[in-house]
């Protein structure tokens, strides 16, 4: 059977989490801001929750439809079959969104959709109460310019949660985002991957595990586990794919480096428990007096910024001993995720492209310097 999905992402990795999805095998059917939706049989619950970088959740959407009034939403939810998906005893807590809707008011959408789904369900089991005592299954709606879609929620905790991160330093970097930072610069296994702000090792290690393909979810579990529309035997297929798929003889090498000690323990340890202690090493360091290593290799980092770190003279005066010590690395490349429009006058380089994303409700900048000067005359 032919299921529809939705993959959620941060602004800005959509065309990212589009090409993982083609290269699992499934259609994309529609990409709008932070989600992508495609086609996909039962399998693609395990395989697309284990192997996506870059998507935040996967749900398994029910049914879509128009509402302008809350009698649309309770009719069009009632209409849908819920019983497919939901058993006598299933819980059934109801989350969402509403954007540019006329039905805008969250907490009224959520009882309007809890009603409809508990009366369908009540009157397809023939019972007057529903007991909600089973298998948690989040029910998920998403209104965008009216058009509803009706979901469950096949991640239970959000996919950038690997499992080898438990400890974390202050503001620390999305695992999502530095895979997809990781991915933006073209990791190769000549060129030395080095983040001299490396905080919590976080894009060295994500590097790292796309150049090995580590799966990212291969260690973790999902709440889709227990859905019996799942059955077991496509989790088991999915591992054990993940695992055949794990590159052994990978020479890729990434050096994260950080001021703070403590950061550099934590990293390590987190290098050790996604199994890319191999090929990522950390130590402490200034990153105004890192050198250049004696070969070829390519800066990706997210340096410090905001009230949390630094203060905002703090900040530009860090960008510009940045751009200064920085020249001495040529001809190596830069990748440098910042919220600051004016990070290129600071740094006293004009970036060749830049990529909008969000760190989280961030908006940020991802500064990309891979042309020398040579190049350019």
């Amino acid at each position: 059977m032919i299921y529809r999905y939705a993959a959620t992402c941060l602004f800005g990795l959509e065309s990212l989490v589009g090409e993982e999805i083609d290269s699992l095998g499934y259609k994309r059917i529609e990409t709008i801001d932070g989600r992508v939706i495609f086609e996909g049989d039962e399998s693609a619950a395990a395989r697309c929750n284990i192997g996506m970088r870059y998507a935040e959740r996967l749900y398994l959407i029910i049914g879509c439809f128009e509402a302008l009034t809350f009698d649309d939403l309770f009719e069009g939810v009632k209409a849908l079959p819920l019983e497919d998906y939901f058993t006598l005893t299933d819980e059934y807590p109801v989350s969402g969104h509403s954007i540019k809707s006329k039905l805008y008011s969250i907490p009224d959408c959520q009882r309007i959709i809890k009603k409809a789904a508990s009366v369908r369900l009540a009157e397809k089991y023939g019972v007057g109460t529903l007991p909600e005592s089973g298998v948690r299954k989040k029910l998920e709606f998403f209104i965008l310019k009216d058009n509803v879609s009706i979901m469950i929620d096949l991640s239970g905790t959000p996919l950038h949660k690997r499992g080898y991160r438990p400890e974390t330093v202050a503001a620390p970097l999305r695992e999502t985002l530095a895979a997809a930072l990781a991915k933006l610069s073209r990791p190769r296994e000549d060129v030395l991957l080095r983040d001299p702000f490396c905080g919590s090792g976080t894009i060295a290690i994500e590097g790292a595990m796309i150049m090995k393909n580590i799966a990212p979810g291969i260690v973790r579990r999902f709440s889709a586990e227990k859905y019996e529309l799942f059955p077991e035997k496509i989790w088991k297929d999915a591992r054990s794919e993940a695992l055949s798929l794990i590159k052994k003889d990978c020479s890729f090498e990434a050096l994260g480096s950080d001021i703070d000690a403590e950061c550099v323990r934590i990293a390590s340890e987190a290098a050790k428990r996604a199994g890319v202690s191999d090929l990522v090493h950390f130590r402490v360091e200034d990153a105004l007096t890192i050198g250049k290593e004696d070969r070829r290799g390519t800066v990706v980092t997210n340096p410090p910024y905001g009230e949390r770190l630094m203060t905002e003279d703090d900040v530009n005066e860090l960008y510009r001993k940045m751009g200064e010590h920085f020249k001495g690395l040529a001809p190596w490349q830069f990748y440098i995720l910042t919220p600051c429009e004016s990070f290129p006058r600071l740094f006293g380089k004009r970036a060749d492209k830049i990529r909008k994303l969000y760190n989280g409700m961030i908006p940020c900048y991802l500064y990309q310097f891979f042309k020398n000067d040579k190049s350019k005359k």
